[in-house]
Formats: C-alpha cells, sequence, structure tokens
C-alpha cells in the first residue's frame, strides 16, 4: 500500500494505520495458506497408515496447491484490473453492483 495514501493524517496515525493493514495481509496470507491445506489434504489423502504420501496421493496434492495457488492469483489480478477501470472504487463494490 502506498504510504502517501495516508497524507492527511499525522505520522502517529499513518504509522498505526500501516501497522494495521500488514496484520490484515497477514492474516488473509494465513487463512488462504490453511484453506489451502484444507482442501488438498482432504481432496488427497486417504489413508493415515503410513507416515509418507503415496505417489497418488503426492501427485494430487501437488496438482490441488498448483491450482489453488494459480486461481488465487488470478482473483487477485481481477481484483487490481477492477480497482483500476473504477478509479480506485473498492472492485467488491462494482462487482456487487453488476447484475
Amino acid at each position: 500500500m502506498d504510504p502517501n495514501a495516508f497524507s492527511g493524517l499525522d505520522e502517529k496515525d499513518s504509522k498505526e494505520m500501516m501497522k494495521m493493514i500488514e496484520d490484515m495481509q497477514m492474516r488473509d496470507s494465513l487463512k488462504m495458506y490453511n484453506r489451502l491445506v484444507e482442501r488438498c489434504f482432504g481432496n488427497c489423502v486417504d489413508s493415515f497408515r503410513r507416515k509418507n504420501l503415496d505417489s497418488t496421493e503426492e501427485r494430487c496434492v501437488t496438482k490441488c496447491t498448483e491450482k489453488f495457488l494459480k486461481h488465487s492469483a488470478r482473483v487477485s489480478v481481477r481484483f487490481a484490473e477492477l480497482s483500476a477501470v473504477t478509479g480506485g472504487e473498492p472492485a467488491m463494490q462494482q462487482m456487487a453492483s453488476k447484475p
């Protein structure tokens, strides 16, 4: 995020806002990672009789992870595109207003 976005705030408030945004971004990253693990583990791991994944499970986890990360990246790009088109209007509002 651009630090100049908070130019109307004093330095203390600006630093607080940046810290809150960084915390939110960290939380979102952890949530995404947890969803990835839950989804791919649930879909791919069938047996708990071994301490290692077999080759089929490992391939499944790899494909699932790649697909999840590509999807997440595409969603991020799409939100950035919408934000650029709307001149900074939040992308969620733009999407919600479409029929």
